[in-house]
């Protein structure tokens, strides 16, 4: 017989959310696992002591961490999602006829609550794995990946005063057609400071980007869809964005260019743990970046009573600066060198003992002293051999040329931190740390800008970007947490072992039955 339901709301109804949220479901568990009252005592400075109630600082984490657990970056978004999920409402402590907090709510606590609460937030939940035992600490892996920021390339602004506009432009850019038709200011407002719309490009890069731009405008004037966006040839030297200053422009090989920041992660590789999380410029370079994040990344493990011995990272990290530092706080580097390194000239021997190089002929080249490259602003080693050392040499016209008369060049001042460094990336090791990183850190930049909502900064400014990473960063550690197991090796490792404890553990005991109690002793 067919049935058919009728449906009729009943005036009295006996409901509870606990009873209708499953135990094995995902955040019932996260609900119990995560303790989050110590927000009340972090938080309570930022709120005054008369006015209306705000939202509770624990319901506002929760609320967050819901977007990025679900993949919402819209405030919007995730109260309409919220509302309709019974699995939320138990999870952040509302009913089913409580209202949730409004939208504008969210953004506004946000930007009250300052970046070291939520650094406090990450760092808790980075215990409880610790505590679990899913962090081992000895092994970082470091890497970095633009993020998009919430500005657009149309809004940029010359860095120039509003007066000199038409002047600066006709010395420094060529107009292409968009620029004729359209007006440049596009933005509402102005957020940035008179040092950010000052040119920071000195005489030569203004060259080289007047040259770069005069071919990009008559190329892109006579290709279809010229008018687009993205079709201006930009440089963070001489453009900014008024929307949002601490944006900066930026592009990887294949890509368009974009309004960016610089996500800098580092990755336990047990199992794959987000240690550390920053947002930087994203037009600063990774081995500038890297000694704030060692030192914030070595005081952060040593306080969960964790040592970290290896550093592991990409090419975009090496520099010999970065390679003594690293040496001199105990940190083993696998970082690969630039293809540009090469120790010294070709067909030249190095003598450590006695600092100098030997050249084809047999001949020493000294040192001669220490100076900084103004040009790249490292420190080199000068070596220079007598103008008479090179006289009479069958080889002089080939090594020297037809003007100079003296052997000179130049080495990194770290050329012994570059070859130890080399020695290791090229051992077994180092290839086993290159396969660890490319295995550990990329994935988790995947998951993290695909599924846990850092495919864009809905925010203004460097501090909020700083926030936003770290709300991502402790929705994909929690994540973590609740599917963690522990797993036993497979390996055979363990088992061996303790075939070998058993085996000594026998013999000792039968040599305590059968040898004389003085020779146990002298024994042990």
């Amino acid at each position: 017989m067919q049935g058919k339901k009728y449906y009729q709301e009943k005036l009295f109804k006996r409901f509870q959310l606990s009873e209708r949220v499953p135990e094995t479901n995902f955040y019932r568990q996260l609900k119990d696992a995560v303790d989050l009252d110590f927000l009340y005592g972090v938080t309570k400075l930022h709120y005054g002591s008369s006015g209306q109630k705000s939202i509770d600082p624990v319901v506002f984490f929760k609320l967050c961490l819901v977007g990025y657990l679900e993949n919402i970056i819209s405030d919007r978004k995730l109260i309409d999602h919220c509302s309709m999920r019974l699995d939320i409402l138990y999870f952040i402590g509302y009913d089913i006829d409580e209202e949730l907090p409004w939208h504008s709510t969210i953004s506004r606590t946000r930007q009250l609550f300052p970046e070291s609460v939520f650094e406090e937030v990450f760092t808790k939940v980075l215990g409880m794995c610790v505590e679990k035992g899913m962090v081992s600490g000895h092994t970082q892996a470091i890497d970095s990946a633009p993020v998009k920021a919430n500005a657009s390339m149309d809004t940029l602004e010359l860095k120039v005063p509003e007066e000199e506009l038409d002047e600066h432009l006709r010395k420094v850019r060529v107009m292409s057609a968009m620029d004729k038709e359209e007006p440049h200011r596009k933005s509402k407002g102005d957020r940035s400071d008179k040092g950010q719309r000052s040119v920071s490009a000195s005489k030569n890069e203004l060259a080289a980007i007047k040259g770069r731009n005069r071919k990009w405008a008559q190329d892109q004037d006579q290709r279809p869809g010229a008018k687009n966006k993205g079709a201006k040839y930009t440089s963070n030297k001489t453009h900014y964005s008024p929307t949002d200053p601490d944006a900066r422009i930026s592009v990887k090989p294949g890509k368009a260019r974009k309004m960016n920041y610089l996500s800098q992660l580092s990755v336990d590789t047990a199992n794959h743990v987000i240690t550390d999380i920053r947002a930087y410029h994203a037009d600063g370079k990774d081995n500038q970046q890297l000694p704030d994040i060692v030192q914030r990344l070595r005081a952060r493990l040593w306080k969960e009573g964790l040592v970290w011995e290896n550093c592991v990272a990409d090419t975009g990290y090496s520099s010999g600066e970065n390679y003594a530092f690293l040496e001199g706080i105990g940190l083993k580097s696998f970082i690969p060198p630039h293809g540009t390194y090469k120790g010294g000239p070709d067909g030249f021997e190095y003598v450590g003992e006695h600092d100098h190089y030997l050249c084809p002929q047999g001949k020493a080249i000294p040192f001669t002293k220490v100076f900084n490259d103004h040009r790249t602003g490292t420190k080199k080693k000068e070596y220079r051999a007598r103008k008479h050392v090179c006289t009479g040499c069958p080889i002089r016209e080939q090594c020297l040329g037809r003007s100079a008369q003296e052997k000179k060049f130049s080495v990194t001042y770290y050329r012994e931190e570059y070859e130890r460094n080399i020695e290791r990336v090229n051992s077994s090791q180092g290839r086993y740390m290159k396969g660890k990183r490319q295995s550990t850190v990329e994935p988790v930049f995947g998951t993290l800008t695909q599924f846990m909502g850092l495919r864009k900064i809905n925010t203004i400014g460097l501090e909020q970007a700083n926030k936003v990473m770290h709300l991502s960063a402790i929705a994909y550690n929690l994540k973590k947490y609740l599917k963690f197991e522990q797993k036993r090796s497979k390996s055979g490792v363990g088992k061996a072992a303790l075939s070998v404890f058993i085996k000594t553990g026998l013999h000792k005991l039968q040599r305590w039955f059968l040898c004389p109690a003085k020779t146990m002793v002298c024994s042990g």
